[in-house]
């Protein structure tokens, strides 16, 4: 075999896996054909978070005002912009590269695939491999309906040589949201349809509703059960012909309708690993695919897609392979945040979630930042804690507001490690911050099913 180890995919996953097998003295090779870091450094997590921020300091300065400061802001430079967001992007890039060269890994600037269940054919020639691993992350996913060629997806924003002045963006999860966030902050008037009641399915109702409004609050326009039926070129735009009847004007449209798993042209039928009914590849806890030694890790698998959940599932499977340490990464109490404005910070289930497991006290505070009791500014932070009656155990922490996903980080600690709302309770609290709120809420909101059989 040439290789202990070789990695078809350089993002989080990959780059993770193979430098860690590579320092555990494995021979590694690993091949990436579009960019070292994969989707989260080059178009995805990195530049993304970089555009929020950005897009925080109209708002930021318009603020300042409250606590004696006059600040003018005389207009945006997206170019600007999009020169500082893409030096660090081509930095953080050329790091991972040089990580795994670092270790002594092989590594392939080139398209790779499986020709049989032990070779790879990559950059002309064809090695061997005693594991492989599959870590090629996904890619958006294009709507169907007519005029759909003339829409963005979303790794189009990180090259768009200006700001559109006027956008449609079409989708309701947490990359639609961060868009209209991102695009409106930066000046632009921002539509976003969702073909549901409400969007980001899946997170807790009370931050959904919240967030909700927070966004229609700050100008955005939001239209629930409302999709695209077509999109049309005008010759100075686009119009968008939508589901409740409605005709928008547009510079740009996005359609941010999801991703999938990109699996196309890897040769897997070749090798024998299957596919599940949803494009993704069929694996195990560990990552083991229908072919024993073959692995596939991150959202190639479609479980659950986050760029720490691959990065962890990269570093355990080189530890059980080639350093003498078995072990897997839980899909349980994953915190996460989404970057709109303001942000979600997130971990365990939501409400709906833990009612089906048995009855639930649910504590919830919601109020005006202290700041923004100086700035006038009508923004509310939402925060809420989801335990189980039986055990009083903290199923769930969620958190709607100014940074919440740092907020978070802390909280999902205790989550993972099964503290109870008591120990919650006898923690003292960091005063005066938001996050206090989290260690006094005393009040339970009312039991529904309680009241009804009352």
């Amino acid at each position: 075999m040439d290789f202990d180890l070789f990695v078809i995919g350089g993002g989080s996953a990959g780059v993770r896996c193979g430098r860690i097998a590579a320092g555990h003295g494995a021979r590694v090779g690993i091949a990436e054909a579009r960019f070292w870091g994969g989707t989260c450094v080059n178009v995805g997590c990195v530049p993304k978070k970089l555009m929020v921020q950005a897009a925080e300091y109209s708002a930021l300065a318009e603020d300042a005002r409250g606590f004696g400061w006059d600040i003018a802001v005389r207009g945006h430079d997206w170019s600007r912009l999009a020169r500082a967001r893409d030096g660090e992007v081509a930095r953080l890039s050329g790091i991972y590269r040089r990580l795994l060269e670092g270790a002594g890994a092989a590594v392939f600037e080139a398209r790779a695939r499986l020709l049989d269940a032990h070779t790879v054919e990559v950059d002309g020639q064809r090695v061997t491999a005693r594991h492989i691993v599959i870590a090629t992350g996904g890619a958006p996913v294009r709507p169907a309906f007519p005029g759909a060629e003339h829409c963005l997806v979303s790794d189009d924003l990180f090259t768009l040589p200006r700001r559109p002045d006027r956008v449609v963006l079409l989708g309701g999860g947490y990359i639609a949201c961060e868009f209209a966030s991102i695009l409106h902050g930066l000046g632009a008037k921002v539509h976003q349809l969702y073909r549901g009641p409400l969007f980001l399915r899946g997170f807790d109702d009370d931050i959904r509703e919240g967030l909700a409004e927070e966004m229609r609050a700050a100008g955005i326009d939001l239209r629930f059960d409302c999709d695209a039926l077509r999109v049309e070129k005008a010759h100075d735009g686009f119009i968008v012909h939508t589901t409740d009847g409605r005709i928008l004007e547009a510079d740009a449209v996005f359609a941010a309708v999801g991703r999938r798993p990109n699996i196309a042209g890897l040769g897997l039928e070749d090798a024998g690993v299957r596919v599940t009914g949803r494009g993704a590849i069929a694996v195990d806890e560990a990552g083991r695919t229908s072919v024993p030694h073959i692995y596939a890790l991150g959202d190639v698998t479609d479980r659950l897609n986050l760029t720490p959940v691959a990065t962890a599932q990269g570093h355990a499977l080189a530890d059980t392979l080639f350093g003498g340490n078995p072990r897997t990464v839980s899909l349980e109490n994953v915190p996460t945040g989404i970057f709109t404005i303001p942000p979600i910070g997130t971990v365990g289930l939501s409400e709906a979630q833990a009612a089906k497991r048995g009855p639930v006290d649910v504590y919830l505070a919601r109020f005006r930042p202290l700041r923004h009791a100086i700035t006038g500014r009508d923004r509310k932070t939402l925060m809420k804690l989801v335990v189980d009656r039986q055990t009083q155990r903290v199923l769930g922490a969620h958190m709607l507001g100014e940074d919440a996903p740092e907020i978070i980080q802390g909280i999902a600690i205790a989550v993972v490690m099964g503290a109870t709302k008591q120990d919650f309770d006898r923690t003292i609290g960091v005063h005066p911050s938001a996050a206090e709120e989290f260690v006094t809420m005393r009040q339970k909101r009312p039991d529904p099913l309680a009241e009804a059989a009352e």
